[in-house]
């Protein structure tokens, strides 16, 4: 896992979307951070467990872009 520290103004969607790329996996961060779960817009300086996330291929690529021969 790794670590995220905040920045003033950030919120759970914003961190989701630098660390992850999409804002959809707030909810993962969320769930690895509990103490945090009522927080709106963070202070800066607050250190976030960042857990691996694994994203599914999706099934509309063509399968030569999925990984299969």
């Amino acid at each position: 896992m790794n670590e995220y520290v905040t920045v003033q103004g950030d919120t759970w969607d914003l961190i989701a979307l630098r660390v992850y790329g999409n804002e959809k996996y707030m909810t993962k961060l969320i769930e690895a951070n509990p103490q945090y779960r009522k927080t709106v817009f963070f202070s800066a300086g607050v250190k976030l467990v960042v857990p691996e996330i694994t994203t599914p291929i999706p099934s509309s690529l063509p399968p030569w872009k999925r990984g299969e021969s």
